[in-house]
C-alpha cells in the first residue's frame, strides 16, 4: 500500500534503487541536491540539474517537462552524502506561469523501478512561490527514509538553492534556466520510456568518486 504523506511526514525506504516520479500538469524544472552531514550543499557539483543531469547515484531530466522521472540508487550515493533533496522550479520564459499557485499542485511518488509505489505526496499550499523543495531522502542510523517537505520559495530557484547552503546559487539558477529555455517550445508531456541506459549512466557517474573528496581538492565537477 502506498503511504500518502502530508507535509513533514516521513516513511521508511525498504529499497535502495528508486524512481521518483513528478507530475505537475505544466512544465517544471527538476533538480536533486546532495547534502552533507550538516545538511549543506558544498558546491554546484553536488547538484544534479538539466545542464548536469547525472551525479553518482542520481539522474534527473534534461528538460523542463510536465512529467519527470528521477532515478536514484542510494547504494551508489557517496558516503559523505546524507540527504538527496528533490527541487522543482517553474521555468522562466514567455507564456510560462510565474507562480505555483496558478498551476496544479505537483504530485510526487517514490518507489522501486519495477514495483509498487512506496510513498506519494501532493505538494499543496503553494501560492506566490516559483520553486519548492518537494521531498528529501535522508540517511538516519544507516537506513534511508523519505520526508515530504513542501517548502516553497517566492524568490525562485536561486532562493531555494541558497537555502540549501549553496554558494553562487544565483549563478547556478541562471545556468539551469538557460539550459531548459531552448527546449520549452518543443517540450512534450511525458519523458522518454525508461531504459537500462539511463541507469547505466547514473551508475557510471558513481565511478567519478566521492563529491566530498573532490570538494576538498577544489570542487572539480564529477
Amino acid at each position: 500500500m502506498t503511504a500518502e504523506l502530508v507535509r513533514g511526514q516521513n516513511h521508511p525506504l525498504p529499497h535502495t534503487r528508486l524512481d521518483i516520479r513528478v507530475s505537475a500538469g505544466k512544465p517544471v524544472v527538476a533538480a536533486a541536491a546532495l547534502s552533507d552531514e550538516d545538511g549543506r550543499v558544498p558546491g554546484t557539483e553536488w547538484v544534479a540539474h538539466p545542464a548536469q543531469p547525472a551525479l553518482p547515484g542520481v539522474e534527473v531530466s534534461r528538460q523542463a517537462t510536465a512529467d519527470h522521472l528521477l532515478a536514484v540508487d542510494l547504494n551508489a550515493v557517496p558516503a559523505s552524502v546524507h540527504r538527496v533533496t528533490v527541487l522543482l522550479a517553474l521555468p522562466m520564459g514567455p507564456g510560462c506561469p510565474v507562480r505555483f499557485g496558478a498551476v496544479a499542485a505537483p504530485f510526487v511518488t517514490v518507489g522501486p523501478p519495477d514495483g509498487d509505489e512506496i510513498a506519494s505526496y501532493t505538494v499543496t499550499g503553494l501560492d506566490s512561490e516559483s520553486a519548492v523543495v518537494a521531498l528529501e531522502l535522508y540517511r538516519r542510523q544507516g537506513a534511508w527514509k523519505v520526508r515530504a517537505v513542501g517548502q516553497g520559495y517566492a524568490g525562485g530557484l536561486a532562493a531555494c538553492l541558497t537555502d540549501q547552503g549553496l554558494d553562487r546559487a544565483g549563478e547556478l539558477a541562471a545556468v539551469v534556466q538557460e539550459s531548459v529555455a531552448s527546449g520549452l517550445a518543443r517540450t512534450v508531456g511525458t519523458p522518454p520510456p525508461r531504459t537500462s541506459e539511463v541507469r547505466h549512466n547514473a551508475a557510471a557517474a558513481a565511478t567519478a568518486g566521492d563529491p566530498g573528496s573532490r570538494a576538498a581538492r577544489g570542487r572539480a565537477p564529477p
